[in-house]
């Protein structure tokens, strides 16, 4: 199979790529990129760490690592609108946290909206436009928080 698009191309810009690193503990970490995503206007609509359940099931030995599902309502009821209800398929928009040692920890995130649009499930319109950059907007907005 050959992609549509070479991965090696894609500029972070274009998927909305954000991160920052925080110099806590992993849980403080986890609280407080809630609380910042929480205060711009996303609700956490699912969380869970993979660390935790990899190390339990196949003994993985992997360093803590949570994702934290964040969604805006209005901003979703919208993209799915947008989208035919594919966007669904996406949610929620993941904040996620790793420890790269102990009392450094790195937040990542990804614009599910622009990926959307780069591999053809959303359309390249004003009104996808306008929903990225609402999205874009409140994820500023939450890593400012940060």
């Amino acid at each position: 199979m050959t992609l549509p698009i070479d991965p090696a191309q894609i500029d972070p810009d274009d998927i909305g790529a954000e991160q920052t690193t925080l110099e806590m503990d992993h849980e403080e970490a986890i609280e407080h990129v809630r609380e910042a995503f929480t205060d711009a206007g996303f609700g956490v609509a699912t969380e869970f760490s993979p660390s935790e359940m990899l190390n339990e099931k196949v003994d993985a030995g992997r360093d803590p690592y949570y994702v934290l599902g964040a969604c805006n309502p209005a901003v979703a009821d919208r993209a799915l609108d947008a989208t035919d209800k594919k966007m669904g398929g996406l949610f929620p928009c993941n904040v996620v946290i790793w420890e790269e040692e102990p009392g450094q920890q790195r937040v990542y995130h990804v614009s599910i909206m622009r990926i959307a649009r780069l591999v053809g499930m959303a359309p390249d319109d004003d009104e996808m436009a306008d929903i990225i950059a609402e999205t874009g907007e409140l994820v500023d907005e939450a890593f400012g928080n940060l």
